[in-house]
């Protein structure tokens, strides 16, 4: 019952940042303080052991919407590199991307987060030095945009004034989509709601909804299920495109992804974001800077168990080498990678191997 009581206790302050008991407030007066005696006084030894010992090897990693891929992501690493006392990695659920940027950025107890790297650029101008201050460890898997359009619809251009869905606020959509509109200087009518509505809509010719925009990895179930009238199609989009190349990795959607709206053979042309796992910049040497270290460690060399049936499709196509545009590796990662040549057969680009 001890035991459980600090797990409890630990897992409050990780993932709120707490310094203090809940008995204590601001209003009260030190001397009210000092009469009220710290929960971790009255621990027993044995008790405050089991505490450093919970908190010793503890990672915490920001994933994201509970209906998303990341926090999938998250808790499949928390599983496969849990090895009890030596290292628990704790995903924390967050109201997505740009929720994990500032998690890896600010809240106490985050040390990893999975993060879109378009999400970092919202930040740039608060934290100039983001790139000393995150670094990847691992390039997860390519979120592939997905323009879907109705049938007079014929280019990116007659989309100007339309109405086009972006889901529902958190998600991948809602984020990266509005920017690589204005990327592409398209304006259009923005609206964010539940992407299987807005499909209806455009389905039935309804609400005005010309277009969806999906950010995620292909192929995506609602364009594999039910039958569609011809015409309806997605927009092919260039890297060559409003300095695509700076941010984004060049992708294709093909027949073998959606066969009833790509004919057999032929392929369109899109742009995908990287989704990474990324870490925090902590001082080489220091407690946090080795609590990742081991997460590394753990985590490469135990990648082919994410293979196995029953974690995430995405884990099969991860590449330990692959880059990211624009940022540098975690030194650790990189220096696994150096010691083990196996794992490097060549030095590829993020998402040229994954597809």
């Amino acid at each position: 019952m001890n035991t459980l009581r600090a797990i409890g206790i630990g897992l409050f302050v990780v993932l709120t940042g707490l310094p203090q008991p809940l008995t204590r407030t601001a209003a009260q007066p030190l001397a009210d303080q000092h009469a009220q005696p710290r929960a971790d006084q009255q621990m027993s030894r044995a008790e405050a052991a089991a505490r450093v010992k919970l908190n010793a090897w503890t990672v915490g990693l920001a994933g994201g919407l509970l209906e998303g891929a990341p926090i999938r992501f998250a808790t499949e690493i928390a599983r496969v590199v849990d090895e009890r006392d030596a290292l628990h990695v704790l995903p924390v659920v967050t109201r997505g991307p740009t929720q994990n940027v500032e998690a890896l950025l600010y809240l106490r107890g985050i040390d990893a987060a999975i993060i879109n790297t378009d999400a970092l650029e919202q930040f740039r101008t608060l934290v100039p030095n983001i790139d000393q201050r995150i670094s990847y460890i691992l390039n997860l898997f390519p979120s592939e945009l997905h323009i879907f359009v109705r049938p007079e619809i014929h280019s990116l251009a007659d989309l100007k004034g339309k109405r086009v869905n972006f889901n529902t606020p958190g998600t991948t959509a809602a984020y990266s989509g509005p920017l690589i509109f204005d990327r592409l200087k398209l304006d259009v009518e923005k609206t964010f709601i539940p992407h299987p509505i807005a499909l209806e809509q455009m389905r039935r010719g309804e609400g005005d909804m010309a277009a969806v925009v999906f950010v995620t990895s292909k192929p995506v179930d609602a364009f594999l299920r039910g039958r569609w009238d011809p015409g309806f199609r997605f927009l092919p989009v260039d890297i060559g495109e409003a300095d695509f190349i700076n941010f984004y990795l060049p992708s294709t959607l093909t027949s073998r992804d959606y066969p009833q709206f790509i004919p057999e053979g032929q392929d369109v042309p899109t742009i995908a974001v990287p989704t990474i796992l990324a870490a925090y910049n902590w001082p080489p040497g220091s407690d946090r800077y080795v609590r990742l270290t081991r997460l590394v460690d753990y985590l490469f060399s135990r990648i082919d168990q994410f293979r196995a049936p029953g974690f995430h499709p995405a884990w099969r196509e991860v590449n330990l080498v692959a880059q990211v545009p624009g940022l540098r590796r975690f030194t650790p990662a990189q220096e696994w990678i150096d010691r083990n040549p196996a794992t490097r057969p060549q030095r590829v680009p993020a998402g040229a191997s994954q597809r």
